[in-house]
């Protein structure tokens, strides 16, 4: 299988080490004692403070455990970091309560998130040795999942409506039958997924590894897209399939006004 047949988390389980040195390596990330302290002094003291004083004092402890902040940035309650030294938030982010952003992996870059962009409530940015990426003002609605052992880049001005699943990488080698299937990961095999600009992706939707969205492509509620979606184009249904263009709305009141057109 190769070194990518593993989760991160299951060659960290394997070596040895204490219970302790295994936290650090899984949630913080790094190693050294100065960096455990202030983690455990920030998450015991301000990730489930209530209120303006607990937006107030995470805006300027969270700071302190992340790669890099901009300005502006809000932190909701319960806001869970792992490897927050690998997550970057650009000015005006607002990241909405009980979110998780999980940078993990040994030779990631992690987590980048633009300015003015918006993750809601009980969302997950879920990195297993791979990257996440959302362009500037992008929206990802509550109760999502972005998942990513190799990439998945999001671009500009995005919604990722509420229940919204995508999965860059996770791939199972099905056929190996000696090997169990949560031990055959194949990210070797993974090719990531990319978003272009001003999507809008529909809730409870599924986006698998290897797609493409192009710029200003929609998918209806409920699509399961395995395959690329061209630009401007409207896609639906399980699997998606594109059903038409992008108009603007000046060409469609023209389109019904001919004769037969419309009633």
């Amino acid at each position: 299988m190769g070194e990518a047949a593993f989760k991160v988390q299951d060659s960290v389980s394997k070596r040895r080490g204490s219970a302790f040195r295994k936290y650090q390596e899984m949630v913080i990330g790094k190693t050294d004692f100065w960096t455990l302290i202030k983690y455990e002094f920030v998450v015991l003291f301000f990730s489930r403070l209530p209120g303006a004083l607990g937006l107030f004092l995470r805006s300027k402890t969270y700071p302190w455990l992340l790669g890099k902040v901009g300005r502006g940035v809000v932190f909701g309650v319960g806001v869970t970091l792992r490897h927050p030294h690998k997550i970057e938030l650009g000015d005006g982010a607002l990241i909405d309560d009980n979110v998780m952003l999980d940078a993990k992996g040994e030779t990631n870059t992690g987590i980048r998130i633009g300015d003015e962009c918006f993750v809601g409530r009980n969302s997950i940015l879920s990195c297993k040795n791979g990257n996440i990426v959302l362009g500037n003002r992008a929206n990802v609605g509550f109760n999502c999942e972005v998942f990513s052992s190799s990439l998945v880049d999001v671009g500009e001005d995005v919604l990722l409506s509420a229940y919204t699943y995508v999965v860059g990488g996770g791939n199972y080698d099905i056929d190996q039958l000696s090997v169990p299937i949560n031990q055959s990961v194949r990210e070797d095999r993974a090719r990531g997924i990319r978003i272009g600009s001003d999507v809008w992706i529909g809730t409870h939707s599924v986006l698998l590894d290897g797609v493409t969205i192009g710029r200003g492509a929609t998918t209806a509620a409920g699509s399961i897209v395995n395959a690329d979606i061209p630009e401007m184009s409207i896609a639906a249904g399980l699997p998606a399939r594109v059903l038409r263009q992008r108009r603007e709305a000046s060409d469609t009141e023209a389109a019904t006004s001919e004769p037969g057109g419309g009633t």
